[in-house]
């Protein structure tokens, strides 16, 4: 809302007031070591002297040690001491390896009885009552006034830019009025607002008082951090502050709202005005109430917007039915999306298609401020009551949109929502001129401002902010559409599959159809050449009978896989290990009765296309065969057959225990040759090994 901030600020930025080395003199200060608590330290040669060599206990007349364990917690008030006829409240911290006590004066504190809690209590109970924002504000200055007895409370809130407003005053007749007041950031520095977090009361008793330097042992004692020190002495460029202002003495209490620095309770007096632990310690306990207070109310406030706009969010994508696009949608809502938000106007930009109602810029601005905002409006809601600051270009159509708020929905061709508020011209009152007094040359020396009368600004391109919950309605709009958008394509994608669901179970019921169909008639087939062979095989001699069996088990080794295919669900791939097992049953069957026992299998599932199927069906067939024509010598003896994966290779083994190779190779007619035909079109290898006793057939080949 100025300038002040753009200028070089650093001079009160970098002044070290947590360590300056002197404390205000309406106290007293000692330092203490860790440990043994000798005092090394005091604020005043004369103090120092008198105490040191000492320990703390013995000055203060405690009568037991100082808990360090407990100060490590936080600062603590210990019992009170009577040093030279004079009663000190007690308040002690540890810093830099130091125990610091500090002594303030007990005269005027009320006595801390039941009737100061239960006033206490009542003050607390009165900003429950309040009805609004600024009647919170107006009942806490004049609560913090009866109790500190101060001419001039203000209620102070750091608003845009961290400047401060003056929300909330009571005041004495005789001192001016600075209600609604603005005090730019500088005013406060960055320092300082992390030292009123840390310390929630700090008092300045007397503004023209003479600081008492900390005395020591050495040096060092003057560099301890005093952050936690309510008597701290101060910057003298914010005692030149005071005093320009009109002002003797002045106490701040911090208004901290989830650990930020929401504003403080200012308290000014045109006297000097000490005030005691107990009246401090109330103060810290008020402030904390009204911080609650606070937040409750702004809680409550944006919780009732959030109802209120979810209310309206509901009305309005209500119109978003199944059969509506969003060009439909923008159409019919396009005015009461804008109200929704009070904005000035409304403008949808998907593509080359543009929707606008109310007051809006020019298309081609529109398009500029949807090109500008597109990325960061689609990781979250993109807004600003100033839009020209954050787009230089926006100058030229500040009147219709110096508020901005926008989101992108992420469609296949991006679709940017934006709301527009027109420029309100604002009169902000200023405590003084917050530029008069600021030096412009780099490097120069800050002073405090000399003036703080009334001094009124204009402030120009700018809009109603955005409230919290009107940007979180943006959002919540945007992923509402976005879901009722997808919806209906997945409706409609649910109808396209459902029509292809119902053509593919035609087509399976085609193919049920085909694959019994051509089953029934290859098992015909089959079973004629059977019965054939079997029919030539009653008269033949013995030799040409046994061609013929083992023909005929050659025959139902491959009827056995168009079993197997029309039982599965793929026509390409079978399990081998149930195709083989299967096979074995059927060899068993055809085999004598004395081999149904010994023929033993262990076979492991291995899927494989069904024409190499076939070729290890017509393997095992041959294998079995010869083992049950060699090894035993026609005699029954026991075959096992096994079948395991081993990476991308499957391996067939029938081993026996008959007599083995023996130096004789046996079996080289027609079997044989279509053997090692089987295995060379699978691209394998078979290998014999002796089986100790017996003969081991391993057949390895690609599964694929």
């Amino acid at each position: 809302m100025n300038d002040i901030g753009a200028l070089n600020l650093t001079a009160c930025d970098r002044e070290p007031i947590h360590i300056p080395g002197s404390i205000q003199p309406h106290g007293l200060l000692l330092i203490g070591r860790i440990g043994t608590h000798e005092i090394i330290g005091a604020a005043g040669e004369t103090l120092f002297r008198a105490t040191k060599g000492q320990t703390l206990e013995d000055y203060l007349g405690l009568s037991s040690v100082i808990d360090e364990a407990a100060l490590d917690l936080g600062p603590a008030v210990l019992d009170a001491a009577l040093i030279d006829d004079i009663l000190y409240d007690v308040h002690a911290f540890t810093t830099d390896g130091h125990v610091v006590v500090e002594l303030t004066q007990q005269a005027g504190s009320p006595p801390m009885n039941s009737t100061f809690l239960a006033n206490l209590e009542a003050m607390s109970s009165g900003f429950e009552r309040a009805t609004s924002h600024a009647d919170l504000f107006d009942s806490a200055a004049r609560v913090f006034r009866r109790l500190t007895d101060y001419d001039r409370v203000l209620i102070y809130q750091f608003v845009d830019n961290e400047a401060g407003k003056v929300v909330g005053e009571s005041r004495s007749d005789d001192m001016p009025g600075l209600m609604n007041h603005h005090f730019p950031a500088s005013d406060i520095p960055r320092q300082a607002r992390a030292l009123y977090v840390r310390n929630r009361v700090r008092v300045i008793a007397d503004v023209a008082g003479a600081s008492l330097p900390i005395i020591g042992v050495d040096d060092t004692v003057r560099q301890i951090d005093l952050s936690d020190s309510t008597l701290r002495s101060v910057s003298p460029i914010h005692l030149t502050y005071l005093k320009n202002m009109g002002v003797a003495a002045s106490a701040s209490m911090s208004i901290v709202k989830d650990g930020i620095l929401w504003g403080l309770v200012a308290c000014h007096h045109s006297n000097p005005r000490p005030l005691p632990l107990t009246i401090r310690l109330a103060c810290q306990a008020l402030a904390t109430s009204l911080s609650r207070q606070i937040k409750l109310r702004e809680e409550a406030e944006l919780y009732r917007e959030r109802i209120h706009l979810r209310a309206q969010e509901d009305v309005v994508l209500g119109r978003l039915g199944s059969d509506v696009t969003l060009e439909q949608f923008f159409a019919e809502s396009a005015d009461d999306l804008a109200k929704m938000m009070r904005a000035d106007g409304f403008a949808a930009v998907q593509g080359a298609d543009l929707f606008v109602s109310g007051q809006c810029p020019d298309p081609i601005h529109i398009r500029a401020v949807a090109d500008y905002v597109r990325a960061p409006a689609a990781i979250k809601a993109f807004w600003t009551a100033c839009l020209r600051q954050e787009m230089p270009a926006a100058e030229a159509f500040r009147d219709l949109a110096s508020g901005l708020l926008a989101v992108t929905m992420s469609t296949e061709v991006p679709t940017i929502l934006m709301w527009f508020r027109a420029e309100r011209l604002q009169t902000v009152t200023w405590a003084g001129n917050p530029h008069k007094d600021v030096p412009l040359v780099p490097g120069a020396q800050l002073e405090p401002r000399v003036s703080f009368a009334a001094w009124s600004e204009e402030v120009q391109g700018c809009a109603p902010d955005w409230t919290i919950a009107e940007t979180e309605s943006a959002m919540r709009l945007v992923r509402s559409m976005l879901e009722a958008r997808n919806n209906r394509r997945m409706r409609a994608l649910n109808m396209e599959l459902s029509t292809t669901l119902k053509e593919n179970e035609n087509l399976m019921q085609q193919k049920d159809f085909l694959l019994r169909e051509v089953n029934h008639r290859v098992q015909n087939s089959l079973s004629l050449v059977s019965a054939f062979l079997r029919m030539q095989g009653r008269d033949a001699l013995p030799e040409v009978k046994q061609q013929l069996d083992e023909a005929d088990h050659r025959l139902k080794a491959v009827s056995l896989v168009h079993k197997r295919l029309y039982q599965a669900d793929s026509t390409e791939i079978v399990d081998l290990s149930l195709y083989l097992a299967e096979l074995c049953e059927e060899l068993k069957a055809t085999l004598s009765g004395k081999w149904a026992n010994i023929l033993s299998t262990r076979l492991a599932p291995v899927l494989i296309e069904t024409d190499r199927a076939v070729s290890i069906g017509l393997i095992l067939n041959e294998l079995v065969i010869n083992a049950t024509k060699y090894a035993y010598q026609g005699e029954p003896g026991p075959i096992s057959i096994g079948l395991e994966q081993h990476r991308d290779s499957f391996r067939l083994t029938v081993s026996d225990k008959g007599i083995g190779a023996a130096g004789v190779t046996k079996g080289t007619g027609f079997g044989s040759r279509m053997l090692g035909s089987l295995v060379d079109g699978l691209k394998g290898t078979m290998d014999y090994a002796d089986n100790n006793p017996g003969l081991r057939a391993t057949v390895t080949a690609p599964i694929r």
